[in-house]
């Protein structure tokens, strides 16, 4: 009883900080309306009818989500200098896909489809456990921040405890020996599920049971908004640019 108390002192605190730094904004969206009629033109002046406030745009610094903004920089450079004639990407960031797909013949593979066509992108629907390639097909290939939700529901995936083990056996059972593999999991010290958003892999576990037959050809982690060589303690990313041996 006592901790749901607690609970709740917290996120009515919360809500009381927020509600504050919202009237704080619109007070200041108001002021500066005013500001800007007062010195505008008749043929300047901003109707209320067209109202269009952005509310939350005005920081101090630009805000940017670090898991992507370094994990598909790292990716897509490791790709450009391979300068591979043909690539298959799995699940990947579609802005990630986009800009890939103007350097080289990509085909994108993923449970849904994108809400957008772009010429450039071969988009075939499929399943990362059952892709709809042959054998020892595939001589580069992608799948960044995505073999951690499989089995888990989040994307409307079959859930299946040993979701990611299969997805990298099926990744194996389509790429060449020789052939490049870009990725990216989170890390930690132990295995862990987090119901249902992701896994996290001890990278001894990831690096020498489920990818064994793999040499990393790079590596780079990020841990909350540093991107290093570096591996460090606790939730991180690990970014794996690795190369089929056997």
């Amino acid at each position: 009883m006592l901790f749901e108390i607690k609970k709740f002192l917290e996120s009515y605190k919360t809500f009381k900080r927020k509600n504050a730094e919202h009237e704080n904004l619109l007070r200041a969206f108001n002021e500066d309306f005013e500001k800007y009629n007062s010195m505008a033109s008749i043929g300047q002046v901003a109707s209320k009818e067209f109202f269009y406030p952005c509310l939350f745009d005005k920081t101090r610094e630009t805000l940017i989500e670090p898991i992507y903004f370094y994990q598909d920089t790292w990716a897509f450079e490791r790709i450009l200098l391979k300068k591979p004639y043909q690539h298959v990407d799995i699940g990947s960031h579609h802005k990630f896909v986009a800009f890939l797909s103007k350097i080289t013949n990509l085909s994108m593979v993923d449970i849904r489809p994108l809400s957008l066509e772009m010429a450039s992108i071969n988009f075939i629907k499929g399943d990362i456990l059952h892709l709809p390639y042959e054998n020892e097909t595939v001589d580069s290939l992608s799948s960044l921040c995505v073999i951690e939700h499989i089995g888990l529901g989040r994307y409307g995936d079959e859930i299946d405890p040993s979701g990611s083990e299969k997805a990298f056996n099926e990744i194996n059972r389509i790429l060449r020996v020789g052939a490049n593999f870009y990725m990216s999991v989170p890390i930690e010290e132990i295995n862990k599920v987090y119901f249902n958003a992701h896994r996290a892999f001890n990278e001894e576990y990831l690096l020498k049971t489920l990818l064994y037959n793999y040499q990393v050809e790079d590596r780079k982690y990020i841990y909350s908004t540093k991107f290093s060589d570096q591996k460090a303690s606790g939730f991180g990313v690990g970014c794996y640019h690795l190369i089929k041996t056997n």
